[in-house]
């Protein structure tokens, strides 16, 4: 059957993102029934998440919607919807942390949540610390939507979804173990050997990213639609690498990404401290006098635009930024010769292929 046209495909995206978006309202509203009981000020908890799931480009759940399409599900279950739903919740909750660990202020364009709780906490004239409160409620608002990712997927049910349960259960992990590689990385880095900066770097980004931003989601996907093990094993060979190329497209965004498009202040990886794989690059292709720059500069909350500057000027004339734009193109070659070996019917693999051309070629 030939592959419809990009409008069909477009208006059958947008059925699914409502019917999530309309999925998390429900939810979400039960949710916030519930806590009005507790009490009326633990409302401003579930209202920040309702923002964050709000917005978005639901890459996640589309991945996991197509890769049950392909494999024979149906466009509107509940199933797949519910597991899109739970993808977002999943998604919001380590957005949520990671904004406190790396104590970023803004998301979206807009404050983090963490930030939406020390402004509350100023704006109200409390007690004690404002930046405190913050974190901690930021860190409460976290666990609770991790908790309702969790409800939320369980409504699926288990039996023939068993393999789907153990890809959801698995992805949790990784991301959780990765998280920790992250900021273990930032404080030991710089006293472990230069050459292994890169290797270090890429293990992270596995796990922390690559995995759970669409590996699992299109396994997840095809899983619950019974998909057998080739298939299965055929979506990671595609969405593995696919998955590499958005986190260091990612990387390269947080460091030479336009604000406007990112949501985020220029350099704020950089301020971050963040030994990501370009990182890694440079310090092991600059000079040792570049090399100290960067290894004594970066994670330095105070540092001004020219050392900014610097450290990219650093990363442009070593060649590691080039040597990483070459890995985001061999990542996505193999991920995109490993959809065309898949199969799967022609809409799913144009609308994969479009969504992984989107997350390789972003620029926000």
């Amino acid at each position: 059957m030939p592959v419809r046209d990009g409008a069909a495909l477009a208006a059958e995206n947008e059925a699914f993102v409502a019917a999530v978006a309309a999925e998390l309202q429900v939810f979400l509203a039960e949710k916030r029934e519930l806590l009005e009981q507790i009490s009326p000020a633990t409302l401003v908890l579930v209202d920040a998440i309702k923002t964050l799931v709000t917005g978005g480009k639901r890459m996640r759940s589309l991945l996991c919607y197509w890769g049950w399409r392909g494999a024979g599900g149906a466009p509107d279950d509940a199933v797949i919807i519910q597991a899109g739903a739970a993808l977002e919740l999943f998604q919001a909750a380590a957005l949520i942390h990671d904004d406190i660990i790396d104590r970023s202020d803004t998301r979206r364009g807009g404050p983090s949540v963490h930030r939406q709780f020390s402004t509350l906490h100023a704006d109200s004239g409390w007690s004690l610390d404002a930046e405190r409160f913050g974190e901690a409620a930021g860190i409460l608002t976290g666990d609770l939507c991790l908790s309702l990712s969790e409800e939320m997927f369980a409504r699926i049910g288990s039996g023939a979804h068993s393999r789907a349960r153990a890809v959801f259960n698995l992805m949790r992990a990784e991301v959780m173990a990765g998280q920790y590689l992250d900021i273990l990385e930032e404080v030991s880095g710089p006293s472990k050997p230069h050459e292994t900066a890169v290797a270090r770097a890429s293990s992270i980004i596995l796990y922390k990213s690559a995995k759970y931003s669409s590996e699992h989601p299109v396994v997840l996907g095809g899983a619950l639609a019974g998909a057998n093990e080739q298939l299965l094993t055929g979506y990671s060979d595609f969405a593995l690498p696919l998955g590499q190329a958005f986190q260091l497209r990612d990387d390269v965004l947080g460091v030479f990404g336009d604000p406007v498009k990112t949501g985020k202040p220029a350099g704020d990886d950089l301020r971050e401290g963040k030994r990501t794989v370009l990182v890694g690059m440079t310090i092991d292709a600059a000079d040792s006098e570049d090399r100290d720059f960067v290894d004594e500069n970066l994670g330095r909350q105070d540092l001004s635009e020219e050392e900014v500057a610097r450290m990219c000027a650093i990363m442009v004339d070593s060649g590691a930024l080039a040597s990483t734009e070459a890995l985001i193109t061999q990542f996505g070659e193999a991920a995109f010769g490993a959809l065309a070996q898949l199969p799967i019917g022609a809409d799913a693999a144009a609308a994969l292929a479009a969504l992984g051309n989107a997350a390789v070629s972003r620029t926000a």
